[in-house]
């Protein structure tokens, strides 16, 4: 499992690293297959993104961002986690969009 760093400064920029990476990973061409996404909820408080491609031959493709750890954990469609990024600075994920 790799591990990066990286910046994010709003999330309209987060989404396009995630299904980047997502395509990268698995060879798939950005923008071909439909990314969905849901916001993550504890005790009434947003603390993530969970993120899922839906890829050829119905595999899901997933990746969490979680606001607490300020981290982007990628999945294979097995469910095993192949990639960690640590956000630097990330953008406010706000209850209004819950």
């Amino acid at each position: 499992m790799s591990a990066q760093h990286l910046q994010i400064d709003n999330l309209s920029e987060l989404r396009t690293y995630v299904q980047n990476t997502i395509c990268q990973q698995n060879e798939l061409q950005v923008g071909a297959f439909d990314i969905t996404e849901r916001i993550l909820v504890r005790g009434r408080r947003p603390c993530g993104i969970f993120f899922c491609l839906h890829g050829p031959r119905s595999v899901k493709l997933t990746a969490i961002w979680e606001t607490d750890r300020n981290t982007i954990l990628f999945y294979s469609s097995s469910g095993e986690r192949v990639c960690k990024t640590q956000l630097v600075h990330a953008p406010v994920l706000r209850p209004a969009l819950v």
